[in-house]
């Protein structure tokens, strides 16, 4: 039976984690507040992984990441407001919450997604509220088992 890969992206606050769940880092980066990834080794370390299937990658960014490697790519999006107040009760300072909303004013990542990989492939997923994610869940499996039928002998 053939595995899909799926990829979770979208900007910081977003719910990736929580709605997917693991990375290879090689320092900190003081202003944004976060670890700095070390694409080339987070490529190298899931190659195996990617090629025997059924893995969900979750990431803010997307562009490093073999085209190849997925099957549908999801981009988590929210309200503003709502992404603001998440950010605002993680703690970080003023410089990574301001940067994160004009990202996403602006759809970069959702932009990047599709720069990166079949425009059919790439989808919207809201996440402003606790009920998106059940929604987000059904909306996942609904599609992987769409894509089961479609891929079956």
């Amino acid at each position: 039976m053939l595995l899909l890969n799926i990829l979770l992206t979208g900007t910081p606050g977003f719910g990736k984690t929580t709605l997917g769940q693991g990375t290879c880092n090689y320092g900190f980066d003081e202003e944004y507040d976060c670890p700095i990834l070390a694409e080339d080794r987070v490529v190298d370390e899931l190659e195996k992984q990617m090629s025997e299937g059924g893995v969900i990658v979750d990431y803010h960014g997307c562009d490093f990441f073999p085209e190849c490697w997925f099957h549908i790519v999801f981009v988590l999006q929210a309200e503003n407001s709502v992404l603001y107040k998440r950010l605002e009760t993680r703690g970080y300072n003023e410089k990574k919450p301001k940067d994160n909303i004009q990202c996403e004013i602006f759809q970069v990542l959702y932009e990047e997604a599709l720069a990166s990989y079949k425009e059919e492939i790439v989808h919207q997923l809201p996440s402003n509220k606790p009920e998106d994610l059940e929604d987000n869940i059904n909306q996942i499996l609904k599609w992987i088992e769409q894509w089961v039928q479609d891929h079956s002998s």
